[in-house]
């Protein structure tokens, strides 16, 4: 028997990295899985091998949220828990600004969230539901160079948190998010050397009081606790899950 067993969970952007980790916990609990993915068809393939129900979706067009949200409950029902993960990370120093890669982070990290949720949001009032953003601790001010715009997309996810929380709890619908620090996927060693990847690691680590850097199931297991009912009075909060990263460049010298 697992905690989740007949639950429906959605999880956008879920063929790779933190989603994929986050949709196979869930399976893996019982649950019914359904993802949504751009780009990816062949991972998608194999998430469906496994029976997750892999939709082709873009988070930042509602018209197509609006059709994953009926082949979700046409195929497994009404959801139990809403993964908000779809988002993307376009580096660039501040001094330069490109305001065409801006505004595609703030349609998938910011408005993704907004439309999928409006869809779902029928049916999560149905099952009195828990959603669960992913944020970044970037959002709260770590983050490494050239990373300044795609903060603020995750600072507004934070706050879109709270207010989401707000404005929902009056359904039974609890919302909180969970800000990861720096999470070994594709998106974090994209077109870097092996090497690189190394280096970037070994400072990682070297500014956590963990000394460690993150792996995509250490945010899975984060989600399935608040995903369960022992989070059940716990709503509006972001979860910092960066090896003490933030705590550790605010107290140390």
């Amino acid at each position: 028997m697992g905690r989740f067993d007949n639950k429906v969970v959605l999880v956008t952007g879920g063929t790779r990295g933190i989603g994929r980790a986050i949709a196979e916990a869930f399976l893996r609990e019982g649950a019914r899985v359904a993802i949504t993915y751009v780009r990816s068809d062949e991972k998608a393939r194999e998430l469906e091998r496994m029976g997750v129900l892999a939709i082709k979706c873009d988070v930042s067009r509602r018209d197509e949220v609006r059709k994953a949200a009926e082949v979700v409950r046409d195929r497994l029902g009404d959801v139990d828990v809403l993964i908000n993960n779809a988002g993307i990370m376009h580096l660039m120093p501040f001094e330069e600004f490109n305001e065409e890669l801006f505004d595609r982070m703030i349609s998938v990290n910011v408005k993704g969230i907004i439309y999928t949720t409006l869809e779902f949001l029928p049916q999560l009032k149905r099952t009195r539901g828990v959603i669960i953003n992913i944020a970044s601790n970037a959002g709260i001010g770590t983050a490494f160079e050239g990373t300044t715009y795609y903060a603020v997309t995750k600072a507004a996810v934070i706050i879109l948190t709270k207010r989401m929380a707000f404005e929902l709890g009056k359904y039974g619908i609890r919302v909180n998010a969970i800000a990861p620090g720096w999470v070994e996927t594709d998106m974090t060693t994209a077109n870097r050397s092996p090497e690189e990847v190394e280096r970037v690691k070994a400072l990682v680590r070297s500014r956590t009081m963990l000394n460690m850097t993150g792996v995509p199931e250490d945010i899975a297991k984060v989600a399935l606790f608040l995903a369960s009912d022992d989070a059940r009075y716990i709503t509006g909060q972001t979860i910092v899950v960066d090896g003490g990263r933030i705590d550790y460049l605010t107290h140390s010298v």
